[in-house]
């Protein structure tokens, strides 16, 4: 595994003890491969850090890499949207960031970004 991108839905999933997504992460700890964490995506899955220990602990990893929401990437979202007539900040931001990484995307909404990226590798979670 050389690294994945998560949209919020397994980032949600993770504190409902989603077992693929708890899979996968142990196997990006396993081999160090790094999971990049979209700030957009964190905004949507975030409601109570107290009462989500697991995402706050894998936010806080050293192979966790947040990545935040630019001048460049907000760009690059927008033109993403414009151009596949969508509308979702976060899923556009979470391929603008998957794209620069080369990952996959783990996500529980695999149409709404096959919409903004039908090339996109893609895990359904």
């Amino acid at each position: 595994m050389n690294g994945v991108t998560l949209d919020a839905g397994p980032l949600i999933a993770l504190d409902r003890h989603h077992r693929t997504v708890i899979v996968l992460l142990a196997a990006a700890e396993r081999t160090a491969a790094p999971v990049v964490i979209p700030a957009t995506a964190l905004a949507q899955a975030l409601r109570n850090p107290a009462g989500q220990a697991r995402l706050m602990r894998l936010v806080r990893q050293p192979r966790t890499v947040m990545s935040q929401l630019d001048r460049a990437d907000a760009a690059n979202v927008g033109v993403l949207l414009a151009a596949t007539g969508t509308s979702d900040i976060a899923d556009a931001h979470v391929v603008v960031c998957a794209r620069r990484a080369g990952h996959p995307i783990v996500t529980s909404d695999p149409d709404d970004l096959r919409a903004l990226d039908p090339a996109a590798t893609l895990v359904p979670v």
